[in-house]
């Protein structure tokens, strides 16, 4: 869960970056008012949890086409700490991951019942790098798939080259790719072009596309991307690609965007 009001940890890499892709709005906010809701009002909230209607001040606009009033409104569920307790809302200085609500310029929806974090210049700093990333020139496509996978024995006894080729939402090209040679670690890296060229390298953690093959690729190889390679090949081809995964380490997501 994010670091919310009431929260001990900070949120992981991979929840934050859901949350800022599922968010038209992401706004840096000061809570005025808090007003805890009962019965009918809370229908549906997670067990543990309390619903509060919130109306907040504008502080900055991180993500917002249209713009927001100096003033808001919204449901938050929140969980208490470790101790219980829940955090004092009003006066609390948040960022929030909503979208708008039709007819109501005044009011937003948070993309999850719980997705509100508390401010700091450290989580505000992460907001921004991860949005900046979202739209640079240069960030790496969204992973729809595993395509073919190849595997070239060298002239050595163990060693080789492993490609796997990787579908994406626009087409882009992006490719895995794992070296093995006799008496090394096999080292691996990831191309976003046709061609993998030397300074091609592993993505580093908590990155944009640490965060696309992390939390997209499969536990396994699928059967047709190695249906043309020989079985040994093949086995060799699913090896290198657990290796990759391994490397990459969890995705680490723990929420559901809704």
């Amino acid at each position: 869960m994010p670091n919310q009001p009431g929260s001990d940890s900070a949120i992981g890499y991979a929840d934050l970056t859901d949350l800022v892709i599922a968010a038209p709005v992401i706004a840096d906010a000061t809570i005025r008012s808090a007003i805890r809701l009962k019965g009918d009002e809370a229908a549906g909230v997670a067990p543990g949890f309390t619903r509060y209607y919130v109306e907040a001040d504008i502080g900055a606009l991180v993500r917002g086409a249209g713009g927001l009033p100096p003033r808001i409104g919204y449901l938050v569920d929140i969980a208490p700490d470790s101790s219980g307790r829940l955090a004092k809302l009003k006066k609390m200085r948040v960022i929030l991951f909503g979208r708008p609500v039709a007819n109501r310029p005044d009011q937003i929806q948070l993309v999850a019942p719980d997705a509100q974090i508390s401010w700091t210049p450290a989580e505000d700093a992460r907001v921004r790098a991860v949005a900046r990333a979202l739209v640079a020139t240069d960030a790496p496509p969204v992973i729809t798939g595993i395509g073919n996978a190849f595997h070239v024995p060298g002239a050595l006894p163990g060693e080789g080259e492993t490609q796997v080729f990787l579908t994406t939402a626009n087409g882009a090209p992006v490719s895995l790719t794992v070296l093995r040679r006799p008496g090394e670690q096999p080292r691996w890296a990831v191309a976003l072009s046709e061609i993998v060229d030397e300074a091609a390298a592993p993505p580093a953690r908590d990155t944009l596309l640490w965060y696309r093959l992390a939390c997209a690729l499969p536990a396994d190889l699928p059967e047709r991307s190695t249906a043309s390679l020989a079985e040994a090949d093949a086995g060799i081809a699913r090896d290198d690609y657990h290796f990759i995964l391994s490397q990459l380490g969890p995705c680490g997501r723990t929420r559901t965007i809704r």
